[in-house]
């Protein structure tokens, strides 16, 4: 019954957006591979966790942290399962505006806007202040399901 709550209340966070906003939901592969990220609706938004890391052990065999975070108290955290983006809203369509994205390996957030391309892979741009100060990266859909870490 609670598994049937979930699954009507997802099918409805997804229906109040448009179909081709519902694109951007799903797990995507980070532009150097070193990630998978899944992105769901969160209320009106759009939000995302990494899902699986290439690494995610250290040197040590001991799960990757979130050393690198400016809040001390977050530094204990696993990187593999933390959110990296979030309160992206769309804009009608492909495009998404007013996310954030976070670096767990500099420790940064950055502010970021997502679009859909019309090869179907996902151009996100990560920036401090205005989109022209930034870097964009393209990542493509995980079609081999990579998950757990």
């Amino acid at each position: 019954m609670r598994i049937s709550i979930l699954a009507l209340a997802l099918v409805g966070a997804t229906a109040a957006l448009p179909a081709a906003a519902a694109d951007v939901f799903g797990t995507w592969l980070t532009e150097n591979q070193k990630a998978v990220v899944e992105i769901t609706p969160c209320g009106d938004s759009a939000c995302g966790n990494i899902v699986w890391m290439a690494e995610p052990n250290g040197p040590d065999g001991q799960k990757k942290k979130d050393v690198n975070n400016p809040d001390a108290a977050l530094q204990g955290r696993t990187i593999c399962g933390m959110p990296m983006i979030g309160e992206f809203a769309n804009d009608g369509g492909n495009e998404w505006s007013g996310g954030f994205i976070y670096d767990p390996e500099g420790g940064d957030v950055y502010k970021s806007k997502m679009r859909l391309t019309e090869e179907g892979n996902l151009y996100v741009r990560g920036y401090v202040g205005i989109p022209l100060l930034g870097k964009s990266q393209i990542w493509t859909r995980d079609t081999a399901n990579r998950r757990g870490c």
